[in-house]
């Protein structure tokens, strides 16, 4: 069986964002750019092939136009070992022109959807205690960037 990899179609901006994942995510790298040919038009230059790594994990991209934009039906999702984590990853995609969302998104300026999720916040909402369970969702619901101390206090009642 060959390999699984994410294609992500950008308009015409996928070499910016293929540079700012890189920058943002540790273990990243970008391999290779294959750039359309110049005599094509509109499309001259830009990238027709791209592959890079994100954490270790290969992803392809291209610029195709802008028939098939980013939804939220698909997210980078980040596991986040504390709130310091949280904090750059949250700062980096927002400053970068991003979109705060609810609930631990954001969208960044390519309308690429990204979950900045902390290990805590699973850890509650999988807690055996249903109550504790549900009051951290409750506080989650309330909340853009995820706040861990915030949702732990709520989990216990404070």
């Amino acid at each position: 069986m060959g390999d699984v990899t994410p294609f992500l179609w950008f308009d015409a901006d996928a070499e910016a964002a293929i540079a700012f994942y890189t920058s943002l995510v540790p273990d990243s790298e970008v391999v290779t750019i294959g750039r359309y040919p110049v005599e094509i038009p509109g499309m001259g230059g830009k990238v027709m092939h791209a592959h890079f790594r994100l954490g270790g994990r290969d992803f392809l991209a291209m610029d195709a136009g802008p028939q098939f934009p980013f939804t939220e039906a698909v997210s980078m999702y980040v596991a986040c070992a504390d709130q310091a984590e949280v904090d750059r990853y949250w700062d980096a995609l927002v400053g970068a022109g991003g979109q705060e969302q609810p609930c631990g998104w954001v969208k960044d300026r390519w309308g690429l959807s990204w979950q900045i999720i902390p290990d805590r916040l699973i850890e509650l909402i999988r807690d055996e205690d249903p109550g504790r369970s549900h009051r951290a969702v409750q506080a989650m619901l309330t909340m853009h960037r995820i706040d861990i101390a915030a949702v732990e206090a709520a989990a216990d009642g404070s």
